[in-house]
């Protein structure tokens, strides 16, 4: 059981990873793969109601998939969209990504290898990897149009028995590391952090919630 104080203070953070952006019509839905379903499930459901004519899956495999699948992320998405009724033509897989820049860099060079240029894009991610796959986006595709959105759940409602809590919030402080250190890094755009947030990040890092950190140089 997850004390009370522990669910505050990362209830903070995912309210901050959010981008609260408004969904406006696109050239291309771009799906970020991951360990979450949900995320093909939002991606597939967009195309369907009609936010974008074009949907690119991308990732290969990640930490916690590479031993959890066969198939990539991306291939894996791409089937769940699939099965939801979006047309086999309208999708893209980009299956050798690893990481978010990664994710962005070999969408570039697909979607240049079909002769597509798309300006506006809506991309997909898990809720609380919003910002962090926002400020990547702009890091590598800065003139393009952008809004990141993601399953739509509470923080309450959003883990399951595949993802436990603990293990979002662990992630959660984990990325939130990263937004701070990786503008330095050239890995992404810079993203303000509110003191209030940063300072719950130091009291779950405090609590031991630092499985997913980085190794700071």
């Amino acid at each position: 059981m997850i004390p009370n104080e522990v669910l505050i203070l990362a209830e903070k953070l995912w309210h901050y990873h959010h981008m609260q952006h408004t969904l406006q019509p696109s050239d291309c839905i771009l799906a970020l793969g991951s360990h979450d379903l949900r995320v093909a499930e939002r991606a597939a459901q967009l195309y369907l109601d009609g936010w974008a004519p074009l949907l690119v899956c991308s990732g290969h495999l990640g930490n916690f998939t590479k031993e959890m699948w066969a198939k990539s992320e991306a291939e894996l998405f791409a089937e769940v969209a699939v099965n939801m009724g979006v047309p086999e033509n309208a999708i893209l897989i980009e299956n050798k990504s690893t990481n978010t820049g990664e994710n962005i860099l070999f969408t570039q060079q697909l979607l240049a290898q079909h002769n597509l240029n798309p300006v506006s894009f809506i991309v997909v991610q898990k809720p609380y990897m919003e910002r962090r796959s926002y400020a990547t986006f702009k890091k590598h595709w800065p003139y393009k149009k952008l809004v990141v959105t993601s399953p739509q759940y509470s923080f309450e409602a959003y883990p399951t028995k595949d993802i436990p809590m603990e293990r979002v919030i662990n992630i959660m402080v984990g990325d939130l590391q990263r937004i701070k250190l990786y503008p330095q890094k050239g890995f992404q755009v810079f993203q303000e952090i509110p003191a209030d947030v940063w300072e719950a990040y130091e009291q779950l890092v405090a609590m031991g919630y630092n499985q997913h950190m980085m190794k700071e140089s």
